[in-house]
């Protein structure tokens, strides 16, 4: 029956059932990881921060400490810096939130008075906020069972992401020959190339990404220091956790940073703020970016926002940060069976040249 349709219909034919099966693997592998979920999110969050904090774990090795006290003072850092972060934060966010949200509010006034209706959406997302800052305050609060049981979820699920970094630093030794027992006898040497890549991609995407975060949060920081923005330190911790979200965030933390010098201090500021956030994004795209990503594998931005778009629609903001590291993943393994197919379809090297004469006894 093949052989009645043409050589392009057969090769069409071809790669519409390769792209069926490859669509239908991806399916279960989202709904199993959507159904078991509370298991697969600390595994994730643990993948991650193995390729972020890899680099400490193995200079501790280089200075001949045992495996298991480096990645055990790996994650006490990890903790204790974190924390302390986090802290720093909460408190900024705590004693300036109010008056980012209020300014919102200002802002979305100001904006409905001069372009009508246009501008009511930033008042009422102001105000949503709020609602929502104080519903979820309120309920952790008062000790509502609902709001316990998120609040004991997430921390359920980061101790265990913690535990699993630790195992996951002090195993990573034996993780070429995890892969090598999984896999058939021939496909070894592949599979631990394809995993060895999609690790190095996630590495350097969880490296450079924090690097540029905390670059671009400090020089928006320092901006709005000088300009005299209130909620400078919030919305510079703001700048630093959107930056995991590539794009979309820096232009979600942009607006709320540039919205709230508009509201407090008025055009010129609030176009002095804009010029600060752009300046910065002009660096991270022609300086930071090239630089700090060479390593890595490049993805095309319409492919960075279809992976953010797709993450949060199957698992929301949770989905949007690991769209793309696990994209980068995927790249890596792509870009390694391209490298190893076409090294297979090279032509070899030219053999002897054959005697131009035939040897006499």
């Amino acid at each position: 029956m093949s052989s009645l349709l043409p050589e392009p219909v057969r090769r069409l034919a071809a790669w519409c059932t390769v792209f069926l099966l490859v669509t239908g693997v991806t399916a279960v592998l989202v709904w199993l990881c959507v159904t078991f979920k509370t298991a697969v999110t600390p595994v994730l969050l643990a993948l991650l921060g193995t390729a972020l904090l890899g680099p400490i774990h193995r200079r501790l090795l280089r200075m001949r400490v045992n495996r298991s006290l480096a990645a055990a003072l790996t994650c006490l850092a990890v903790v204790a810096v974190v924390g302390g972060a986090a802290y720093v934060v909460v408190l900024a966010l705590i004693e300036t939130g109010d008056q980012i949200i209020e300014s919102l509010r200002k802002a979305g006034r100001d904006l409905a008075e001069h372009f009508g209706a246009a501008g009511t959406s930033v008042e009422d997302l102001a105000k949503n906020s709020r609602d929502l800052l104080s519903k979820f305050g309120g309920t952790a609060a008062s000790g509502v069972i609902a709001g316990l049981s998120v609040v004991g979820q997430m921390l359920a699920t980061t101790v265990l992401a913690l535990l699993l970094i630790f195992f996951f630093l002090r195993d990573s030794h034996r993780a070429a020959d995890t892969l090598r027992s999984m896999a058939p006898t021939r496909s070894g040497d592949m599979i631990e190339a394809m995993g060895r890549r999609a690790f190095e991609a996630v590495e350097g995407f969880m490296r450079g990404t924090t690097f540029i975060a905390l670059i671009d949060a400090v020089l928006i920081t320092v901006g709005l220091l000088v300009l005299k923005v209130p909620g400078a330190v919030g919305l510079g911790a703001l700048v630093f956790v959107t930056a995991y979200i590539p794009y979309l965030g820096a232009f979600l933390s942009g607006a709320v940073a540039v919205l709230v010098a508009f509201a407090d201090r008025g055009w010129i500021i609030g176009l002095w703020a804009l010029g600060v956030v752009l300046a910065v994004q002009v660096i991270e795209g022609n300086v930071l970016q090239p630089v700090v990503q060479s390593r890595t594998v490049q993805m095309h931005p319409a492919v960075v926002m279809l992976s953010i778009t797709a993450g949060a629609s199957v698992a929301g903001i949770l989905g949007m940060l690991l769209a793309v590291p696990l994209t980068a993943a995927a790249f890596g393994v792509v870009s390694e069976l391209r490298a190893r197919y076409t090294a297979d379809a090279a032509p070899g090297p030219a053999g002897p040249a054959p005697a131009s004469g035939t040897a006499k006894g």
